[in-house]
């Protein structure tokens, strides 16, 4: 029903910004977009959600303040911002989505910020 693919993911200092999008395909009417994480030998972690409507967000303290989530319903597409990159944001970025839970995943983009 839905595939997203993520890109925009790459090499940055720390300090740097990076923008990843998450392109949805099928419907997603009444769904929630989220961003996950995953650094090599650790869980995959919550990092930003947002509503159907773009109104209300929710953030993981660790990257509450530099990270920035935000959707473009009409294109079918969820962003997120990276700001003031560190180090221990290297990880694998996954899009979710899904109603009540996430029922869909992104394939990951692969995001690495050097010290």
């Amino acid at each position: 029903q839905v595939q997203l693919v993520e890109s925009g993911g790459g090499l940055v200092q720390a300090g740097g910004s990076l923008r990843l999008s998450c392109a949805a395909s099928g419907r997603t009417y009444s769904y929630g977009m989220g961003w996950f994480r995953q650094a090599p030998g650790k869980e995959r972690e919550f990092a930003a959600v947002i509503n159907w409507s773009g109104d209300r967000t929710q953030y993981a303290d660790s990257v509450k303040g530099r990270f920035t989530i935000s959707r473009d319903n009409a294109k079918n597409t969820v962003y997120l911002q990276m700001n003031s990159l560190k180090p221990e944001d290297t990880a694998v970025y996954y899009c979710a989505a899904g109603v009540g839970g996430y029922d869909y995943w992104g394939q990951g983009t692969q995001v690495t910020v050097s010290s």
